[in-house]
Order: structure tokens, then C-alpha cells, then sequence
């Protein structure tokens, strides 16, 4: 076995206070702006089927999702309950807390995809959250990373904030290689209006099928 890229520096992070706290208070807002909003609603549009079981991580006040349609179940994993209860998106959702506990409370192969919206930045154990993500998903299942250039610095780890926009595409593209049973890992930007919205990029996987 290869040793691992990463050593526990590059996951510190200036506040490592308790996450409970610092999400103690809601915040009903959406994170990226409107343009970069509606790309990643059409890219989920072309991506992902309406009869799907979706897994919304580190979910928030939006999901993102194309308004227009209602897929089979839209269940939102996050840390504040208002902010779960009123994203109208969620058909069902639960508080847990990926930096203290990484497995996820799902039996294996529950998902058809995994979402993970500019949240991939706060994880501080992701090669073991991305191992658990590739358990839940059904063989073939889809993974979603998507991520701009916001972010509560604070809270962000140091690894994500030394390097750019591109080779944060490569970082989360590492993070499911390491944790293996992945394919077609990609990284593309599709920064809806480059200079005037926020940026965005998505990382996409799919499980392989054994």
C-alpha cells in the first residue's frame, strides 16, 4: 500500500473549536450567487435522474436542485436544524456531524447519488467521509462535488486554502482515489460568467459497479 499523500497539518484549521457551535445559528442563505446558483441546478438537471435517491452532504438552507423537478427522495445530512427544516428541497433529513463521526448513518448502497456543495472545504477526516460516501451509493451511483471560492476561513482547512481554484479540483479528485472504489473521476469549471459571478467548479465520480 502507497502512503497517503496528506499529513494531519494539511487538515488544521485556525478555529478547531467544536462544529456544533460554530453552526449553532442558522444561516438561510445560499452560499454562491445567483448565476453560479443555476448552473449547478443544470448541471444537476443533466446529470442526475428524477426516479433517484439523492444524499444531500453537508446540506444547508438549499439543496440547488432544479426547482422544477421532484426527484424520488432528496435526504439532507447537516448541522443545523433550521437551516434542514426550511430547505423545502429535503424530504427527509437528519443532524450528524462529518468531522466527529465520518461513517455515515445509511446502510450500504442506499443512494443513487451523493451531492456535496461548496461544503468539501470543512472536512477534516474527508478520505474517510469519501470511503463512507462510496458505501452508501448503489453501484454506478453518482458523486457531485461542487465548490466555489467562498468559504468560512476559520473553518476551512489549511490545504484547501494554500492552493487555487484548478488544484482544488485535483485535491477532491485525490480524495476519491485514496478512498478507492471510485471511477471517472473528473474535475471541470463551469463558472457560469468567469470575472462576474462566483466561480464553480464540479468534481464528478461514479462507484464502481464491484
Amino acid at each position: 500500500m502507497s502512503p497517503s499523500p496528506f499529513q494531519p497539518e494539511h487538515f488544521q484549521r485556525a478555529d478547531d473549536s467544536d462544529d456544533s457551535a460554530f453552526y449553532v445559528e442558522p444561516r438561510l442563505v445560499a452560499h454562491i450567487d445567483d448565476a453560479a446558483r443555476a448552473a449547478l441546478a443544470a448541471f444537476y438537471r443533466e446529470t442526475l435522474r428524477p426516479d433517484s435517491d439523492v444524499l444531500d452532504l453537508m446540506s444547508s438552507y438549499h439543496s440547488h436542485l432544479p426547482e422544477d423537478v421532484t426527484y424520488k427522495s432528496v435526504t439532507g445530512l447537516g448541522m443545523n436544524p433550521v437551516e434542514l427544516t426550511e430547505n423545502r428541497q429535503l424530504s427527509s433529513h437528519l443532524i450528524h456531524d462529518l468531522n466527529k463521526t465520518p461513517e455515515l448513518p445509511f446502510p450500504d448502497a442506499s443512494f443513487d447519488a451523493c451531492l456535496l456543495a461548496v461544503s468539501a472545504q470543512y472536512l477534516v477526516r474527508p478520505i474517510e467521509v469519501f470511503a463512507s460516501i462510496r458505501r452508501v451509493l448503489r453501484p454506478n451511483g453518482c458523486l457531485i462535488v461542487s465548490y466555489s471560492n467562498r468559504l468560512f476561513p476559520t473553518k476551512a482547512v489549511e490545504l484547501w486554502q494554500r492552493v487555487g481554484m484548478e488544484d482544488r479540483g485535483r485535491l477532491v479528485s485525490i480524495y476519491c482515489w485514496e478512498a478507492a472504489g471510485f471511477r471517472d473521476v473528473e474535475a471541470r469549471d463551469i463558472s457560469p460568467a468567469p470575472g462576474v459571478s462566483d466561480p464553480l467548479w464540479v468534481v464528478t465520480a461514479r462507484r464502481a459497479e464491484t
